[in-house]
């Protein structure tokens, strides 16, 4: 990356940053504003539930692990699956990939709440399938389509030379991919898997809409407890200021890992 490059690259999270405290000059300006008389201040009532919202955003993280996990598992196979040389398993690929990856979040997540059991029977035994359980399914379908993508450029960004001197060498097909191709894939493809993940993350929050009792869930109901109209802009903001404080540093090292990696190419 060249010096021009970097210094726009430094502007821009600058300019990210003092927006974002400039939205939180603002959020308290207009929450201040609204209080009323003999009421307490909003940042009391902040502190007094940052507890409860506290589990409530770490309920998001643990959804956005996993569905990061399961989406990455049945990603990568379905990657290798579009590069495939035989037909019958790169086009149902294809066809698998691009129906997810341009399906609606929120949608996939309806489907996955409603179409899937409550319980499953074994036997006797009855085993509960909880929601959140099944909205981290919901969400994992579209981060599969999407690393899916991220796993065919990689490979087809490696030049077509490297398959041939692989022949030439005796290499079969498998061999060439895994100790020659993929090496070479993961540097290009952390940096995107990187930016999913920062979007799921946030994304995570459309899990309150099925009823999932997330950090969005939880501020709703902080509101519902506190029955004061003046909070509806600090809460929603407090809930903001928590997914920006831990979805900016995971984009800005993504930023430095697609410089370096432009370097080292």
């Amino acid at each position: 990356m060249t010096a021009p490059d970097r210094h726009t690259g430094a502007s821009l999270a600058n300019g990210l940053v003092w927006s974002a405290g400039l939205v939180l000059v603002l959020i308290a300006g207009a929450a201040v504003a609204q209080t009323g008389s003999g009421q307490p201040p909003f940042w009391q009532v902040l502190w007094k539930w940052t507890p409860l919202l506290a589990r409530g955003f770490a309920f998001n993280l643990v959804m956005s692990f996993l569905a990061m996990a399961i989406g990455t598992a049945a990603g990568f196979g379905l990657g290798m699956a579009q590069v495939a040389e035989t037909g019958a398993v790169r086009r149902p690929a294809w066809l698998v990939t691009h129906f997810f990856r341009n399906a609606p979040w929120l949608v996939l997540l309806f489907f996955t709440m409603f179409l899937l059991p409550f319980e499953f029977r074994i036997g006797d035994a009855r085993i509960p399938f909880p929601g959140w359980l099944k909205a981290t399914l919901g969400l994992a379908l579209p981060v599969m389509a999407n690393v899916s993508e991220i796993v065919r450029g990689a490979i087809q960004s490696i030049p077509s030379g490297q398959w041939d001197s692989s022949r030439t060498l005796g290499f079969s097909r498998w061999q060439t991919m895994t100790m020659i191709i993929l090496p070479q894939c993961l540097k290009r493809m952390l940096p995107p898997w990187m930016n999913l993940y920062a979007i799921l993350t946030m994304a995570t929050v459309l899990a309150s809409v099925v009823g999932v009792a997330d950090m969005m869930t939880l501020a709703g109901r902080v509101l519902s407890a506190e029955a004061r109209t003046d909070l509806l802009i600090p809460v929603y903001g407090y809930v903001l200021l928590w997914f920006f404080a831990y979805c900016y540093p995971i984009a800005r090292f993504t930023a430095w890992l697609e410089r370096r990696t432009a370097v080292l190419q």
